[in-house]
């Protein structure tokens, strides 16, 4: 849902950078789950704030800046009940991980193993038989996700 990006203030606030279209989807949530590489915990909220375009807040027990510098970099979830139902045609992000790709010419060019932000667009990594691949997640290249096939149908060629 998102990640801290560094401490903000002197009360022990964080800046955070949010994955959602809207800062207010991650801030409704009281209770955050903070962590990276398979160590996660889940920590209080008490208070946000918008900050223009991103979202500030403060964490139950982080009263100063030094430890606030302890979550810099730490990716923040929720837990999947706590979000809502995608609608039609949309998908959840972690619900595309694990998903093969496969171009219009019907070649295999690997499963997407994760999705990130490049400022413009999502940008879908696919680990496949060359390495990986970076393929911009817009309407031009996706043109289909099948999730009861566990498929995506790009235009990129195999090549490219």
């Amino acid at each position: 849902m998102g990640r801290i990006l560094a401490p903000f203030g002197v009360k022990g606030w964080v800046k955070v950078e949010t994955f959602s279209e809207s800062p207010e989807n991650l801030a409704r949530h009281r209770s955050w789950w903070i962590g990276s590489e398979g160590d996660w915990r889940e920590c209080r909220v008490a208070e946000t704030e918008r900050q223009g375009s991103r979202l500030v807040a403060r964490l139950e027990g982080c009263e100063n800046p030094e430890a606030a510098a302890k979550y810099r970099g730490r990716e923040i979830g929720v837990p999947r009940e706590a979000l809502p139902p995608a609608g039609a045609d949309e998908f959840y992000q972690a619900d595309l991980v694990g998903l093969e790709v496969w171009n219009l010419m019907e070649e295999r060019l690997g499963t997407v193993t994760g999705l990130f932000n490049n400022g413009a667009h999502e940008v879908m990594r696919v680990a496949g038989e060359e390495g990986e691949r970076l393929l911009p997640y817009v309407p031009q290249v996706v043109r289909e996700v099948d999730m009861h096939a566990g498929r995506i149908r790009v235009d990129w060629g195999k090549d490219w």
